[in-house]
């Protein structure tokens, strides 16, 4: 079960939430080295993994926010050394004509987490409250309708006994132009902009106003929102992975290290190696 709805404590910056639940909390400091701290948290998140699984947990994170706010970073960091097998991100593109014509939350439906798993939504169905209503995909009545319906959708996901948490990452314009023109300068990050990027960069008001009615709507009390201040990166990511953990009495059940047996001693005449093709060693 999901434990109680974060204090006010869980929301400073500064702090990092219970991640054992034994109550105790760790002040990140000036001096605090960002991947120990990353490293730790990894750790009871492999925890928190095989607790899921052997529970039998079905746990849904949604993860949304501005343009360049850093979702896709804190996924990254949160999912890197889990299972995929029990670990999935979903990070679906534009519907198809046929996707089109279905219930809305449908596609959504289908990637919802079985016994043992958790997913971690790169956007969500509340795309429709965005992209969808600020640039027009979508008609007037369809974006009413979403918010009328989408709280009921999210009841009954929890009353199944799904833990939803939902995360809004926050960044400051100022913030999301410095991360724009880096990206723009490099080139490992460029894909990241698309022309759909760049264009609600005309439309800041307007996010502003829709994110704050689908809060009014949606940030019901069997599934909050959770705000990340989301201007430092680093201080972004390991907040929210404590938060996460936080939010589940986990015990460790990691597996104890196996013992390897010895390898067998037979004789075995292998292959020519030059028959085999190699990979040229341009580095060594």
């Amino acid at each position: 079960m999901a434990q109680k709805r974060s204090s006010e404590s869980d929301k400073s910056r500064n702090a990092v939430a219970p991640v054992n639940g034994s109550g105790n909390i760790r002040t990140l400091g000036k001096d605090c080295v960002y991947n120990d701290e990353l490293r730790r948290l990894q750790i009871e998140l492999v925890k928190l993994q095989e607790w899921i699984r052997q529970k039998g947990l079905r746990l849904v994170a949604i993860f949304e926010g501005r343009d360049a706010a850093g979702k896709g970073g804190a996924i990254k960091r949160i999912t890197e050394s889990l299972n995929p097998r029990v670990c999935r991100v979903v990070a679906l593109g534009t519907p198809t004509e046929r996707e089109k014509t279905q219930w809305y939350f449908q596609r959504y439906v289908a990637h919802l987490p079985a016994a043992g798993e958790m997913v971690l939504f790169d956007r969500s169905w509340y795309n429709r409250a965005g992209v969808e209503h600020v640039m027009g995909f979508c008609s007037e009545s369809e974006y009413l309708e979403f918010l009328q319906s989408c709280p009921e959708f999210e009841r009954m996901l929890v009353r199944s006994g799904i833990i939803l948490l939902k995360y809004w990452f926050s960044v400051s314009d100022e913030e999301q132009e410095r991360r724009f023109q880096e990206r723009m300068k490099d080139a490992t990050k460029r894909w990241k902009l698309s022309p759909m990027d760049l264009e609600s960069r005309k439309h800041w008001v307007d996010y502003s106003r829709a994110k704050d009615e689908m809060f009014a709507h949606t940030d019901i009390k069997q599934a909050p929102w959770y705000v990340v201040n989301a201007d430092n990166k680093k201080s972004a990511r390991l907040n929210v992975i404590c938060h996460l953990l936080s939010r589940i009495a986990y015990e460790d059940l990691t597996p104890e290290p196996l013992k390897l047996p010895p390898l067998e001693a037979v004789k075995y005449i292998r292959p020519p190696i030059h028959e085999q093709n190699f990979v040229p060693e341009l580095y060594k």
